[in-house]
């Protein structure tokens, strides 16, 4: 896979009335295009603010940062944005249309996009998460996860190379939760488009290809999902927490049981859970 974000010693510090804070001390990191990243970590530990970096929204102390091959700078930090679209937290942030279709629409008229070309996006998008039948509604009676669909057809009628979520599902509840997920998991599939998404939750690390473990500014860890979860109390030392699997495991050897290294999905505990039980 060939490299599409490119971060190179990058510090950032918030300056307030009474103190400094630095939010990112030296930062590095590589991301493949295609690649879905989860960005994980407690309160204030960087990784929004790492976020914002990459289209932009500020600009760093020092360090560089490089998007399709290109080093953002304020010559191109518009032509950048282009080709990162980003979903936030709370959707009703994000609203400015009176109709579904019309939102969609916002951005591409910001685009100066002809209006044949537009017409055929908006529709693209919303079929491709599954919302051209409320093309006509209000955004405000929609359901918190299709709020966010909305937002993420927003993005792809754009047709970014990335895509950032930014605590995009810590508002839903787990039915909605996943219901967005698989949204930007079969859009990502179906676009190759580079998925990063900042989260505090651990289920939804766990869909990704890699995960990025940040503390204090700085990255502390990063691999896979079973390798980064197999960290167990090291990952809770973090300020981190386990998936449901892992604390099972843990709570497990307290009890002298013998359990597998490596990491295992629920479904892989209950197969195993299933086995141990068998030879009881």
């Amino acid at each position: 896979m060939s490299e599409i974000i490119k971060i190179e010693n990058v510090s950032f510090t918030y300056i307030g009335s009474e103190d400094q804070r630095e939010a990112l001390s030296d930062v590095n990191l590589s991301i493949n295009q295609g690649e879905w990243v989860s960005i994980i970590g407690p309160n204030g530990s960087g990784k929004s603010t790492l976020a914002k970096t990459i289209n932009g929204l500020i600009a760093p102390k020092a360090g560089k940062i490089t998007v399709g091959g290109h080093e953002l700078n304020d010559d191109n930090v518009w032509n950048i944005r282009q080709m990162v679209g980003m979903v936030f937290q709370n959707p009703d942030n994000q609203f400015v249309g009176s109709s579904v279709q019309d939102d969609v629409a916002f951005g591409l008229e910001n685009l100066g996009i002809p209006r044949e070309t537009m017409v055929e996006r908006i529709r693209y998008a919303l079929e491709r998460v599954g919302m051209l039948e409320f093309a006509d509604k209000e955004p405000a009676r929609l359901s918190g996860g299709q709020k966010q669909r909305v937002a993420i057809a927003g993005i792809v009628s754009l047709q970014p190379n990335i895509i950032i979520l930014d605590e995009a599902t810590s508002m839903l509840d787990p039915s909605g939760r996943q219901d967005v997920l698989q949204t930007v998991k079969d859009v990502k599939n179906q676009e190759n488009l580079t998925v990063i998404s900042i989260t505090h939750d651990i289920d939804e690390a766990v869909e990704s290809d890699r995960i990025v473990v940040m503390k204090d500014g700085h990255i502390k860890q990063q691999g896979t999902p079973s390798e980064i979860f197999a960290l167990g109390n090291d990952l809770i030392d973090l300020g981190l927490d386990l998936p449901f699997p892992e604390k099972l495991k843990l709570s497990l050897e307290k009890q002298g049981i013998d359990v597998p290294e490596k990491y295992l999905t629920e479904e892989g505990m209950v197969n195993w859970l299933w086995t141990f039980a068998s030879k009881m």
